[in-house]
């Protein structure tokens, strides 16, 4: 058993369904290391690494992804 970012273990995802970018949807069946977590309103959201790179300074300003 593997685990995620954040303590969550990989039972939490089925390995048939896929996670998506929350900001352009791009979607992958296994989470990459490049990608980054968001914890926003109590929900885990993933980000791909295009779409961090871009937003990076709003990411480590902690606002929320509706801000950017």
């Amino acid at each position: 058993m593997t685990s995620l970012p954040g303590g969550d273990s990989a039972q939490q995802q089925p390995d048939h369904q896929a996670l998506a970018c929350a900001r352009c949807g791009t979607a992958v069946l296994e989470l990459p290391l490049t990608w980054t977590c968001s914890v926003e309103g109590g929900t885990r959201r993933y980000f791909c690494d295009a779409c961090a790179r871009e937003n990076i300074r709003a990411i480590e300003g902690r606002l929320d992804s509706d801000w950017w």
